[in-house]
C-alpha cells in the first residue's frame, strides 16, 4: 500500500488482532489529496499528515469505531462503506447514516476529547485512514481551509441530524420511508436525482424504526408507480415531483 508520494506504508489490522501486525501486501494506491477536508493543505502539513497517518483493513460486520471508546483520531474512509447506529437500552441497533469514500467520522470525540457517542459498522470490506488526535486537533487549529471545511461540515451535520430527527416523528411509516429517500437523494444538473450506495431493506428499516417488510412493500410500489428504478448500486428516482407530493401527503 502506498500513499499520494508512493512510500511504502504497512497497514494496520483491525482493532480487534495486534495493532501494526503487517498484512499481505495490497496494492492500493492511496492519493491524499483525493481526500476532501485534505484536499487544500500545504505541502508542509500534508507532509506532516503523511508521517502520521495509519490504515486499517476491516471485513463487512467488523465494529470500526465502538460507542464509549476513547476518541482518539480522527478516520478516513477509503474505500468500501460504513454505516454509524446507535444502540438502545433494548439492544436494537438504529441506523443514523451511511458513510461513503471521502467521508471522515470520529471529529466530535476529538475536537470535544470525549468518548465516543457511537459505532461504525462496515457494511462491506472497507479500508480506512487513522489520523491519531493531537495530528487532527493540529490541523483543525493551524489548517485554515480544514477549519473551515469542518466549520462547514458541522453545520450541515447538525443540520442534517434535525431533519433525521424530524423524519422519526413521521407516524406513517411509508412516508418516513419517502421521505427518508427524498433525504438521501442528490441531484446533479441534467442528469435523474439518485441514491447513491442504497442501503439493503434492513439497513433501512432499522434506521427509521420499521420493518424490512415495510421497506420492500413501500419501495416495490415506488417502483410499479413509475416513481423510481433500482440499479445495481443505487435507486433513480425518475418522478421526484411525484415523490415529494407522497411525503407531503398528497394523494
Amino acid at each position: 500500500m502506498t500513499t499520494h508520494s508512493d512510500q511504502p506504508v504497512a497497514p494496520e489490522v483491525p482493532a480487534a488482532q495486534p495493532v501494526d501486525e503487517p498484512v499481505p501486501a495490497q496494492n492500493v494506491q492511496v492519493h491524499l489529496r483525493k481526500i476532501p477536508l485534505l484536499a487544500e493543505l500545504s505541502e508542509d502539513d500534508m507532509a506532516r499528515v503523511k508521517t502520521q497517518l495509519r490504515f486499517r483493513q476491516h471485513a463487512k460486520r467488523d465494529i470500526v469505531l465502538q460507542k464509549g471508546a476513547a476518541g482518539d483520531g480522527l478516520l478516513f474512509l477509503l474505500s468500501g462503506q460504513l454505516q454509524v447506529i446507535d444502540v438502545t437500552e433494548d439492544g436494537r441497533a438504529i441506523g443514523l447514516r451511511m458513510l461513503s469514500p471521502g467521508d471522515f467520522f470520529g471529529e466530535i470525540a476529538v475536537i470535544s476529547g470525549s468518548l465516543r457517542t457511537a459505532s461504525v459498522v462496515a457494511m462491506s470490506p472497507v479500508l480506512v485512514a487513522f489520523l491519531p488526535a493531537p495530528a487532527a486537533l493540529h490541523l483543525f487549529s493551524h489548517a485554515p481551509s480544514v477549519a473551515n471545511k469542518m466549520l462547514r461540515h458541522l453545520a450541515e451535520k447538525i443540520q442534517r441530524d434535525s431533519e433525521f430527527r424530524s423524519l422519526l416523528s413521521i407516524n406513517n411509516t411509508t412516508r418516513r420511508i419517502y421521505t427518508f429517500l427524498v433525504q438521501m437523494k442528490k441531484s446533479q444538473p441534467g442528469a435523474p436525482d439518485v441514491v447513491e450506495n442504497l442501503p439493503t431493506h434492513q439497513d433501512i428499516a432499522n434506521m427509521i424504526n420499521t420493518s424490512r417488510e415495510t421497506v420492500t412493500r413501500a419501495l416495490m410500489a415506488l417502483t410499479q408507480q413509475g416513481i423510481i428504478q433500482k440499479d445495481t448500486h443505487r435507486l433513480i428516482i425518475l418522478k421526484p415531483q411525484d415523490l415529494q407530493k407522497l411525503v407531503d401527503g398528497a394523494t
